[in-house]
Order: C-alpha cells, then structure tokens, then sequence
C-alpha cells in the first residue's frame, strides 16, 4: 500500500534544510532583481531608449538580463545608491533647518490677525493697534 502523505518524520533533515536554501535563493534572487530595475529608472545617465532595453532584457530573459546588467553596470549602482541616499539625507537635512527656523518665530502676518481679533473684541483701542501694528512691521 502506498501512501502520498508525508508525515513529519518521513521528511529528512537534509531535505528541510535544501528546501529553505531553495526559498532563501529565490527571496534573494527577487531583491536583486527588483535592485535592478530600480537601479535601471534611477540612472539619469542613461537614455530612455537604453533604460527600454535594458528593462526588456532583465524582464524578457531575467536570468541572462540580471547577470549582464550586474557585469556591465554593477560597479555604478553601489554609487547610485549612495547618491541617491546622500540626496535624501540633504532632504531631510534642509527641511528640518527650515521647520526649526520657522517654529521658533511666527510670521508678521499671523501677528497681524492676532492683532487685529484682539481689536475687533475691544481690549484695545485704534491708536493701541496702530503702534503694535508699526512695531510688528518695523
């Protein structure tokens, strides 16, 4: 009597470890192919018509595309990405000066709103407004 259903123990130790190389490889294998083709629309160097065709190899043929794009431009994606990165940081970098900038003063014009609400409740009076008002923009 046959039996097709595998039990815990009728797959050997051997056979676990192959199977998690296998699924290791092909996780692998997507990275560096979705790496790729990221690497492929980053690249300001290259023309559309060469982005098209490399883009057509890795995808037509995506074992022989991968490997010739890893032999052909593979020195310059490290550098890619390490511009790429650089950009983002300067990114950051600029904004986060420019939000602190901004935070820690309120603009003429929010002064002038706030000024001009206190006014129309009447806490102060028009000669009171117009010297907080030439304070404000002086």
């Amino acid at each position: 009597m046959d039996s097709s259903v595998y039990m815990a123990y009728d797959y050997p130790v051997l056979g676990a470890f192959w199977t998690m190389m296998w699924i290791f490889l092909w996780v692998l294998w997507f990275v560096l192919l979705f790496r790729i083709i990221v690497d492929i629309f980053r690249d300001d160097t290259m023309s559309g018509w060469a982005k098209t065709g490399w883009l057509v190899l890795v995808i037509a043929l995506p074992f022989l595309g991968v490997f010739v794009y890893v032999l052909a431009r593979g020195k310059g994606m490290g550098k890619r990405e390490m511009e790429h990165a650089r950009a983002q940081q300067e990114a950051l970098d600029t904004y986060v000066r420019e939000t602190a900038r901004g935070a820690g003063r309120t603009s003429e014009v929010g002064e002038l709103v706030k000024l001009s609400e206190i006014r129309a409740r009447g806490d102060i009076s028009d000669e009171e407004f117009r010297r907080a008002k030439e304070k404000i923009l002086h």
